[in-house]
């Protein structure tokens, strides 16, 4: 018999599964081509989603449903929060682009992007090595489907095979890492397999071995080096409003199955860990900013850029555990939160106004595209500048706040070698502030290609509007943001 609490874990996710179903069959009747209705109902159950996740985390409980295999805590309840509402920002910028580019035939966009949310939730929520693996395939079989949405254009149906081949060897790490895990402690409870580690009594050849494999299919996620292939080809080959859905929700959920696999499951392992995802960092922030330099697309640009973004995220989570204490873990786990949801918030923006230039039988992602924005429309210049200046880190924009936070975290372990981590990652973001401000440069003084004025619906302009907005505001005001994140990082490991 299943107890009432299990049931009050899974309410939002609940909702969201049934909803994505009623949508799926009331879209059949809706005979609009741009599918008003279903849009509309889409983002009226993502708002009561992310409201009902709001409430469960600003309540601070933690609770275990369905034999411990789900957890409802602050952590997760609030990147769940923030997953949504990305999810809701997305589908409000990529409407438009998706209906010139005969995306919105059916209602699959709106669909398939809820059941890739509902991977996200299940992946957040996951206290069980085999509830995290089903989480992590209904996100990433969803992403498939949307990344070849558009079925007649062969960029894109390239990418999603890409994509579908790498993300399933990936797929098959983690399995595999999970499986070696399940062998050694008898057990897929991430809770029993801590106590089991912490025990001591086994082996930590066999231990370390499937913790490789772990950690290579975080890393695929994560799209750190050398795990990045596909990164760089699905954000350029796939329709920017499917781009946007896999590089920005999705970072919330690799960051969460970071935090449940390698932190709640296996930190008396954390010298182990912390050497490998400390060269991916560094390979991340080298590769990535380098990478970037010599790139004329704009999106191919910003998924090298992601790469060095996730290599500080990867940063945060390497400083948790200094000299065999845990002391600065809530600090490092919440510097790496913070960092994660800015930086989803400043990929919102610049995906958005990607696709709000791009019109029919035109995609605008080259640098070039841009030449002379700020002539043609002020407004839209000056949210993309916020947004590249937030990437490259220059203050008061959140960015700045974000790197600032990753880098006190590992000065203040005061190891010689975090140290000189951070140094390292100053020279890296030097070298990254190039290629933003070049793209600066060419709205501002470049003059235009064409003469035509950009214009936006209602709703597109609003939020990009507040996009721009909150990228400058929690940047001079963080203190709010960082203090939720440090907080429910605090009551999550605290359970």
């Amino acid at each position: 018999m299943i107890d009432k609490l299990s049931w009050i874990t899974v309410y939002p996710e609940l909702l969201l599964l049934t909803m994505a179903c009623v949508i799926a069959l009331a879209d059949l009747a809706v005979k609009s081509p741009r599918r008003t209705a279903t849009y509309v109902l889409t983002l009226l159950t993502l708002g009561v989603v992310a409201l009902m996740q709001a409430m469960y985390a600003s309540g601070g409980a933690t609770i275990y449903g369905f034999g411990n295999m789900v957890v409802s805590d602050p952590m997760g309840n609030w990147l769940k929060c923030f997953a949504t509402i990305a999810l809701m920002v997305t589908l409000i910028y990529g409407r438009p682009y998706a209906g010139d580019r005969g995306m919105l035939r059916g209602g699959e966009l709106f669909t398939l992007s809820m059941f890739a949310l509902m991977g996200m939730f299940i992946l957040i929520s996951g206290s069980n090595f085999l509830v995290i693996y089903l989480g992590l395939e209904l996100l990433t079989l969803s992403s498939y489907a949307l990344v070849a949405l558009r079925r007649d254009n062969a960029t894109a149906t390239e990418a999603a095979m890409k994509y579908f081949v790498l993300g399933a060897m990936a797929s098959g790490f983690l399995l595999y890492g999970m499986s070696m895990l399940y062998g050694a402690t008898g057990s897929l409870d991430v809770g029993a397999v801590f106590k089991a580690v912490n025990s001591g009594q086994i082996r930590h050849q066999v231990l370390v071995f499937g913790l490789v494999f772990i950690v290579a299919g975080l890393a695929f996620k994560l799209g750190s080096v050398p795990f990045h292939m596909w990164i760089p080809d699905v954000y350029q080959g796939a329709p920017t409003a499917t781009t946007l859905l896999i590089g920005g929700a999705p970072k919330l959920a690799a960051f969460a199955i970071c935090i449940r696999l390698l932190v709640e499951g296996l930190l008396p392992l954390a010298i182990d860990w912390q050497q490998m995802l400390a060269l991916l960092a560094m390979a991340s922030l080298l590769v990535g900013n380098l990478a970037a330099v010599a790139q004329t697309n704009l999106k191919r640009m910003l998924a090298y850029s992601t790469i060095s973004q996730m290599g500080f995220v990867l940063l945060g989570l390497t400083a948790g555990v200094v000299g065999g204490n845990t002391l600065s873990a809530a600090n490092a786990y919440s510097s790496a939160m913070f960092y994660v949801v800015t930086y989803v918030l400043t990929t919102l923006g610049s995906f958005g106004i990607i696709l709000l230039l791009a019109r029919e039988g035109f995609e605008s992602e080259e640098i070039a595209d841009f030449a002379g924005l700020n002539q043609r429309s002020p407004l839209y210049a000056g949210v993309m500048a916020i947004c590249l200046f937030s990437l490259a880190g220059v203050p008061p924009l959140v960015g700045f706040y974000a790197k600032l936070s990753v880098l006190q975290a590992l000065v203040s372990s005061g190891q010689p070698l975090y140290i000189a981590m951070a140094v390292f990652a100053v020279v890296m973001s030097l070298v990254g502030a190039f290629y933003y401000v070049r793209v600066v440069k060419v709205m501002y003084f470049d003059a235009p290609i064409t003469a035509t004025t950009v214009s936006a619906p209602a709703d597109v302009r609003a939020v990009l509007s507040l996009n721009g907005a909150l990228i400058l505001i929690l940047g001079i005001v963080p203190g709010g943001l960082m203090t939720l994140c440090a907080q429910a990082i605090v009551k999550t490991l605290g359970t």
